[in-house]
């Protein structure tokens, strides 16, 4: 059979960015993303920065902390409190991974629910478990998108999910239930993990495991989702093999190139979700600022 049509990552997360600039527009306030980064890490630096252009592209206002890689828990949780009654900021992101003497979780959770725009508080993730409007977190919800681009069919179909993070696996498994696919949840314990994938209609690696995808695991015509951003003497690679896999599969996402631009995009798409439920939760009478 003929190599795999390769999904383009950039071009549907352009159309994404372009959806969320008429939506800017459309609001009665500027929607305000607050941005918070500790540490140096040099990748998290990066992940920032294009975000915060990202946002200067579509209308977003942007709001950059940078508390200092020895900042205390209670400095930062402050900081977040600070922010969640801020009614210029409708959307906050803590970037992760936080330096090891900060636990993230207690600092996540201290988020208000309507800014969480990684869709990481324990409230959203009950929203999305019960099916209900909250904010998702945006790899998740860039794979939906990228599937439905595709025009992947996913009612009745069946769907291998391998890695359980709350980041990717958990939250991209729910949502490919609510669209009606039969979802198998695989994770490293899974026994004959090859024997499981081959049965999958759509198949997503987010595994954190380079290569872990080959040929041999992927039935054919398969659509080919990879999550995986691996740093490697080769640069960024994926959870799957390529190069083999787009042989036997029928649709497949690169890496880079794939993933990667949609969750940026959908963070910008849940940034506005967030300003909208605001101004829907504010009192009714009161004024927009």
């Amino acid at each position: 059979m003929a190599s795999a049509s390769v999904i383009d990552g950039k071009a549907v997360a352009a159309q994404v960015r372009e959806r969320v600039a008429a939506a800017v527009k459309e609001l009665p306030v500027t929607p305000g993303l607050a941005t918070i980064l500790v540490g140096d890490d040099p990748a998290s630096a990066t992940y920032v920065r294009m975000k915060r252009e990202d946002s200067a592209q579509v209308g977003i206002e942007s709001f950059h902390h940078e508390p200092g890689g020895d900042v205390s828990q209670e400095e930062l949780a402050e900081l977040i409190r600070e922010l969640n009654a801020d009614e210029r900021v409708h959307g906050i992101l803590l970037q992760l991974p936080l330096p090891g003497h900060l636990d993230q979780d207690p600092l996540i959770s201290a988020i208000d629910p309507l800014k969480d725009v990684d869709g990481l508080t324990p409230a959203n993730a009950g929203l999305l478990f019960q099916d209900r409007v909250g904010l998702v977190p945006c790899t998740p919800a860039g794979v939906m998108e990228l599937l439905g681009e595709a025009g992947v069919e996913l009612e009745g179909a069946r769907a291998v999910v391998i890695g359980r993070s709350i980041l990717v696996g958990k939250p991209v498994a729910q949502l490919l239930l609510a669209a009606n696919a039969t979802v198998t949840h695989c994770h490293s314990r899974t026994r004959d993990l090859a024997a499981v994938c081959r049965e999958a209609d759509v198949l997503v690696a987010a595994a954190g495991s380079p290569g872990l995808v080959t040929a041999e695991m992927v039935r054919e015509g398969a659509v080919v989702i990879d999550v995986g951003t691996n740093r490697g003497d080769n640069g960024l690679v994926g959870d799957v093999d390529f190069d083999s896999v787009k042989e036997v599969a029928g649709a497949i996402t690169p890496v880079p190139g794939g993933v990667g631009p949609m969750t940026r995009a959908m963070l910008l798409s849940n940034t506005v979700l967030a300003a909208r439920l605001q101004v829907e939760a504010r009192p009714q009478g009161a004024a927009p600022r």
